[in-house]
């Protein structure tokens, strides 16, 4: 059994996961390998990133393993996530963050549904740029991540409160959606703004 390349596996697997993660079970169903060796495997994998100093960690909470990124870098980050710019949103980062805006609290599941592709990168932005947080979990199997928008939202966007929010005319799914992003592109430049405008983001649909 290549045990490197199951390591490899399960970086991958990880990165994938985002916040949720995947506790050791999950992890042994999708390798088909025994748990207490998925269990293994992560933690040599743990030793392996922090021996060659890899910008990212693993971290075990409530039972499952997820990818953080490693704690001696936080100002970096920081740096990062203060005052974001227009450029810096992309239009699948706008558009996420609009859904979360009007419909929070919300789960990665539920942004994906009506979105129809995968959000992960949008969310990671986000999180990062301090504009949206974890609220909560749902009580749903897996206890998914609950998100809500954060002050700096407010702050960014000019808003008193979540009141303030502009409120879309359009009444259907698409419509609506398609309107809230757009109100938000407006209360960011104060004109009307097209999807054309900002940088495009790569995104994988969602599997039927």
């Amino acid at each position: 059994m290549d045990y490197q390349r199951l390591k490899s596996i399960i970086e991958g697997l990880l990165f994938m996961a985002g916040d949720e993660g995947l506790n050791r079970r999950q992890l042994a169903d999708i390798l088909e390998i025994d748990s207490e060796l998925a269990s293994e495997l992560v933690y040599d994998l743990h030793r392996d990133l922090n021996r060659e100093g890899r910008g990212v960690q693993i971290a075990e909470v409530a039972g499952s393993y997820r990818l953080t990124t490693h704690p001696d870098h936080a100002p970096y980050f920081e740096r990062m996530a203060v005052t974001p710019t227009r450029s810096s949103l992309s239009a699948a980062a706008l558009e996420t963050l609009s859904i979360v805006a009007y419909r929070q609290p919300i789960t990665r599941v539920e942004i994906e549904e009506i979105r129809g592709v995968k959000s992960d990168r949008a969310l990671y932005s986000l999180v990062n740029k301090d504009l949206i947080e974890e609220v909560g979990r749902a009580e749903a199997i897996g206890r998914p991540i609950l998100y809500g928008t954060t002050k700096s939202f407010l702050d960014y966007f000019g808003l008193a409160s979540l009141e303030a929010l502009p409120e879309p005319t359009a009444v259907q799914m698409d419509e609506a959606l398609e309107a809230q992003t757009q109100l938000l592109f407006e209360k960011l430049d104060g004109r009307q703004m097209t999807m054309d405008e900002l940088p495009a983001e790569v995104e994988e649909p969602l599997e039927e």
